[in-house]
């Protein structure tokens, strides 16, 4: 297996504590969520249900819930915890060095 490449996405004062960001990279759409229980995470932006963009949803501690009919997907390991949706979103693997959160964009 090869080794993870992280890219440098934003600093973590950048996103507060229970919050959320949509970001590009590499022409994938991720966001970044900043749970207070448990860290940051990276994930799809795109519901696996229907085509709706998760930033625009809500984060409840590890819960992040769709906009759209309200499925809901795990933010630590992307499995689905409501439905409508059957498919987990796809997660990233991230880590923060020195402040800057680094995604690696092979789906964990």
């Amino acid at each position: 297996m090869s080794e993870l490449s992280f890219v440098p996405v934003m600093t973590l004062a950048e996103i507060p504590q229970g919050s959320m960001q949509a970001k590009t990279l590499d022409g994938r759409e991720i966001v970044i969520c900043h749970t207070r229980e448990g860290g940051v995470f990276a994930l799809d932006n795109i519901c696996t249900h229907a085509h709706a963009r998760m930033c625009e949803g809500r984060l409840r501690a590890t819960r992040l819930v769709c906009p759209l009919h309200g499925a809901s997907f795990d933010v630590r390991d992307g499995r689905v915890l409501g439905p409508p949706a059957v498919a987990p979103l796809p997660t990233y693997p991230v880590r923060v060095v020195d402040g800057m959160i680094e995604v690696a964009l092979t789906p964990a």
